[in-house]
């Protein structure tokens, strides 16, 4: 089977997998191109409330395909950058669910993510200075909002790999899981968030990135979704919530 995302969706949650088991779900050029449509199809799907992002097997991504980079040089890596920023500009709640190695390129996907759980085994590293690139400044400003700028400074300047323990010390993971339970706390949690406003997720997302221009923007969607009255009715009358707003341009 050629390397490849493949994606399903079930209940709302939309599993996006990294599929190039064979040098362990290494992303090709090609599979790079993939990202942003992928990710625009989903953002554009009204049955799609969150979107999980992993590996196949028991690696999430263990970088780039460094064919790939022989080939293409410089072009591998803008795509790498262009499919990270698709990935950040999702505007719906997206989670790295991590096992195995999550290195170089596969790092930066899952830094593009709202949030990261992992696997207790799982290790991470940022390799750029092992190969003579040069990680990108949008790339290296994410990953210095996540982890800090000495966390940052040691994982470029290094391309050490860290394990779960000092990754959810610094920030670069949200949760890790024992040996076995990940798919199921992933499984918990996305129906969590699927159940949740996507108008609060959609402006939260929107604020924790930078942009506070939009106060009034969002205010205006607040007040004629609908939504907070659903909430406060639903609060008071004791079931759950049947949030309406759906993701929508300007």
């Amino acid at each position: 089977m050629e390397p490849q995302l493949r994606h399903t969706v079930t209940d709302g949650v939309a599993t996006v997998v990294i599929d190039h088991p064979a040098k362990r779900n290494a992303m090709t050029a090609d599979m790079w191109r993939q990202v942003p449509p992928l990710f625009a199809g989903l953002a554009a799907d009204p049955a799609v409330r969150a979107v999980v992002l992993t590996g196949e097997g028991d690696t999430f991504c263990a970088g780039a395909d460094i064919s790939s980079l022989r080939e293409s040089g410089s072009a591998a890596q803008e795509l790498a950058v262009l499919a990270e920023e698709a990935v950040a500009a999702f505007p719906k709640p997206t989670l790295a669910a991590v096992r195995g190695y999550c290195v170089g390129g596969g790092c930066q996907l899952a830094g593009a993510c709202d949030l990261r759980f992992a696997d207790e085994g799982a290790s991470f590293g940022i390799t750029p200075a092992k190969l003579g690139i040069v990680y990108s400044a949008s790339s290296t400003r994410r990953l210095v909002s996540l982890v800090g700028p000495a966390t940052a400074k040691y994982l470029l300047f290094s391309g050490e790999l860290i394990d779960t323990e000092r990754a959810l010390r610094t920030g670069l993971v949200d949760e890790v899981l024992p040996a076995g339970e990940l798919d199921k706390r992933v499984a918990e949690f996305t129906r969590v968030l699927a159940a949740r406003s996507r108008l609060t997720q959609a402006a939260a997302k929107e604020f924790a990135a930078g942009r506070t221009d939009r106060d009034a923007y969002w205010a205006r969607q607040a007040r004629d979704s609908g939504d907070t009255a659903e909430g406060v009715a639903a609060f008071l009358e004791r079931r759950q919530p049947r949030f309406t707003w759906t993701v929508q341009g300007d």
